[in-house]
Parts: structure tokens; sequence; C-alpha cells
């Protein structure tokens, strides 16, 4: 039997579930607005011409930001985050992480060719699995942080909200200013992520409990 507390820690369920329907909708909308195209628009043809293809030291630390999300890295980085969770104890949290960062990998990439968008005529881009990959890993370490230390609902919500704000950002301006993904399929990214986590978090604490 797995000891320990829960993955989802009570005071950091309310604005993870709030999150995560917000995330979900994004998502949703934006998969219906840009379904089988490939072109810029919208928003993207805003956001596009000031952060598209980047040269010198910002090159290099988008590649770096962008080999988080490639298979060797990603797997270094659930190594490292699950062996921080079982120093501190928290084996469930362990599990969230390999469980939703699965699940948010396996959806990012069969939705891709349902959504049917191409960048640069020919590579399915949306949505973006390295931000929901990202997203998901900065997720579950701000449920790590709020349980660890025992942080109370406001210092939990701006912990949760600034960390997955930041691994977004981060990693969607890496893939956009590769030109891997419009800026839009980094939104959509983001979405499936904060998506996923409550609804994993809550599965594992489920199939996990002592009853």
């Amino acid at each position: 039997m797995i000891t320990g507390p829960p993955a989802l820690p009570p005071r950091a369920r309310v604005p993870l579930w709030g999150l995560g329907a917000f995330g979900f909708l994004v998502a949703l909308v934006l998969g219906l607005r840009y379904a089988g195209t490939s072109h810029t628009a919208g928003l993207d043809a805003l956001v596009l011409p000031a952060i598209d293809r980047v040269e010198g030291q910002l090159w290099y630390l988008a590649t770096a930001i962008d080999f988080a999300g490639e298979p060797v890295g990603a797997v270094v980085v659930i190594a490292l985050f699950g062996w921080l969770c079982l120093r501190h104890r928290r084996p469930r949290t362990a599990i969230l992480l390999v469980a939703a960062s699965g699940v948010t990998v396996a959806l990012t990439t069969g939705l891709k060719p349902l959504t049917g968008r191409l960048i640069h005529g020919e590579f399915l881009s949306y949505p973006s699995g390295h931000t929901a990959f990202a997203v998901t890993v900065a997720a579950v370490a701000a449920l790590l942080v709020i349980d660890v230390r025992s942080l109370g609902p406001v210092g939990g919500a701006s912990v949760l909200f600034g960390l997955v704000a930041f691994a977004g950002f981060a990693m969607g301006w890496a893939e956009v200013a590769l030109g891997a993904h419009y800026p839009t399929d980094t939104f959509g990214g983001f979405g499936v992520a904060v998506a996923v986590v409550p609804v994993v978090g809550w599965a594992v604490d489920r199939l996990t409990r002592r009853d």
C-alpha cells in the first residue's frame, strides 16, 4: 500500500480544478478556431513577428529550453523530479508526474491529426506537446511545494499560477522562437496540461487510497 500525503493537497484543489476548467476551454476553443489551417491569423499574426526566429545567444537559450521537452530531456526531468518527490516522501506526487506526463503527451500527439493544423506546410502543430509537458511538470512541482511548505490558499494559488505561467511562457517562447509552433499552439498545449493534471491527480489518489 502506498503511504504519504495525497497527490492533490486539499488546499490546492480549488485553484487547480478552476485552472483545469479554464485550460480545457482554452484548448477546445483554439482547437476549433484553428483546425485545418496552415497560416498565421488573429492572435498569431500579432505575436509571431515579435519573437519568431531568434538568433545568437537567444537561439542557444531557446534550444536548451526545448531540449527539456525532447525524449531524452524529458526522461532526465522526470527522473530528477521523481527523486525529489521520493526524498520528501511524496510517492503519490511522483506517480502523478509520470502518469500526467504520459497522458498529456498521448493527448497532444493524438489531437494533432484531429485538428490538422499545419506549420511550414507539412508539420502538424496543434497543440504543442513540448509546452504541455513543461506545464505539466510545473503544475506537479507546484503541488509538491504547496504540500511540503504547507502553504495556505492564497500562497498555494500564487505558487501554482506563477509556476505554470512561467513554464508555459518559457517553453512557449522557445517553441515559437525556433519556428516549431504558432503562439496559439503553445496556448493549446498549456490548456491541455492544466486540464489533465487535476483529473489524473484525482485518479492517482483514488486508486492508491487506503480502504
